[in-house]
């Protein structure tokens, strides 16, 4: 696939970012792409989360498959689970175009898509015709931009996708919806986490238990991060993923695009992301698993993900340049890792390093 990604790149790069986005979406769906999996079983790599057992720890993040089009042909790339997404209730455009930017020079992306999303009734039929497929597909739910009530909009997609999602992820942390990131106040958290959370109680005799996790932004002060945990503890919801795209600016970016609004992700994000996974971690204290994304490119990345505090790993955006040969090099460099350190379980791993990575911001 390496190989195979160098000759098509020249092309990709060519064209619009999302028009090559469409493009690749268009060459997983030929033929189904392949009959088996890219990845190599690798015993020591499984991982239990969330009562789900994960092949491998890594995920593809939400936003490369808004509209489940692809989900056993990204999971056949190597990836351990996927993730779908963000939907929501009723189908809308998005903000307008261009709105997805490469930031060559920095290795990163800038998007702005504004939850474009065909609905959850196209995207539950898809999800529908794959069952009994196999294989470990969350959906990543969001709020339409102009819903009266907000709330009442991922309550309608847990409803909606119970019986076909492995898990959830309630995305409150999206820069790109006006006032979405509100979400993460405390008082308005803990009412979207009760309503939530009660309706996939109810719903658990008949479709089973489904995780529910909660996606939270980078940006935010320690002390909205001490309250959010506080919810989310309270509520024993069922695990975090950290981060989402963030909307500062390193100085360090040296790309035209780099003033371009939106979420940043990609390499970049990379420590800030990881501080702040480490940081939750410790606030955590091991109530529940985390998920670690932002600015993974590699074996190192990855590792550093884990030993901050991650269970889980997703990516998205380094895939972008380096292609979906990264998969399969950073699981080989992860049981690499295990075999030299004489570890037998990557839960060895997550948080060993978790003081190290929040020591800066204390000083």
């Amino acid at each position: 696939m390496s190989g195979l990604y160098s000759l098509a790149r020249p092309l990709l790069f060519g064209m619009d970012a999302e028009q090559a986005h469409a493009l690749t979406i268009r060459f997983l769906q030929a033929g189904n792409l392949l009959p088996f999996s890219l990845a190599r079983s690798d015993e020591r790599l499984r991982v239990r989360a969330f009562g789900l057992d994960f092949p491998n720890p890594l995920g593809m993040a939400a936003g490369f498959d808004k509209h489940a089009e692809v989900p056993d042909a990204v999971l056949r790339l190597g990836f351990g689970f996927t993730e779908i997404g963000t939907v929501t209730p009723l189908p809308q455009q998005g903000n307008p175009k261009p709105r997805l930017f490469r930031l060559i020079e920095d290795q990163a992306i800038v998007n702005r898509f504004g939850f474009n999303s065909e609905g959850q009734k196209v995207v539950y039929k898809r999800l529908a015709d794959r069952a009994g497929r196999g294989g470990i597909v969350g959906v990543n739910v969001g709020a339409n931009k102009d819903a009266a009530d907000r709330v009442d909009d991922y309550i309608s997609c847990i409803e909606t996708f119970a019986d076909v999602a492995s898990y959830f992820t309630v995305n409150v942390s999206s820069p790109n919806t006006p006032g979405l990131r509100d979400l993460q106040q405390a008082g308005v958290l803990d009412d979207l986490l009760a309503r939530v959370l009660d309706v996939r109680d109810r719903l658990t005799a008949t479709k089973g238990r489904k995780p529910i996790l909660l996606k939270i932004a980078p940006d935010l002060a320690l002390d909205d991060l001490d309250d959010i945990v506080r919810v989310c503890r309270a509520r024993q919801i069922d695990g975090m993923i950290v981060s989402n795209t963030t909307i500062t600016r390193p100085p360090s970016l040296r790309s035209e695009h780099a003033k371009e609004s939106g979420g940043l992700s990609g390499k970049p994000l990379f420590e800030m992301s990881t501080r702040f996974l480490a940081q939750t971690w410790q606030r955590v204290d091991g109530q529940f698993p985390l998920i670690g994304a932002g600015g993974i490119e590699d074996a190192a990345t990855a590792i550093a993900k884990l030993e901050a505090g991650a269970t889980l790993l997703q990516f998205y955006s380094a895939m972008v340049y380096r292609g979906p040969g990264m998969i399969r090099e950073i699981l080989r460099g992860l049981g690499e890792h295990m075999q030299r350190t004489g570890v037998s379980s990557l839960s060895e791993i997550a948080g060993s390093k978790a003081n190290e990575w929040t020591a800066p911001a204390l000083k």
